[in-house]
């Protein structure tokens, strides 16, 4: 495996990373592997907008919409005599 070494990184940006490693239960280290994968991945992905928010809602079910009555196309308005 390869390893980096990531230089002049801002204080407040290495305390929020400490902050959300410990409140996900994973080491700095982990966190930022995570990060990366996860912003590649995406940014790997070809997937349309439709199939990416299919998945992201998939595991909570699907649902049929009602079948809605339709009425025949009214005639457009004449505005010739106003």
């Amino acid at each position: 495996m390869a390893s980096i070494t990531i230089r002049n990184l801002d204080d407040a940006l290495k305390a929020k990373l400490r902050v959300r490693a410990a409140r996900l239960g994973h080491s700095m280290e982990e966190e930022v592997r995570l990060i990366l994968k996860n912003v590649l991945d995406a940014e790997d992905s070809s997937r349309s907008l439709g199939e990416s928010i299919h998945q992201r809602f998939a595991s909570l079910g699907g649902f049929d919409l009602p079948k809605l009555a339709r009425e025949p196309i009214r005639d457009r308005p004449l505005f010739e005599d106003v």
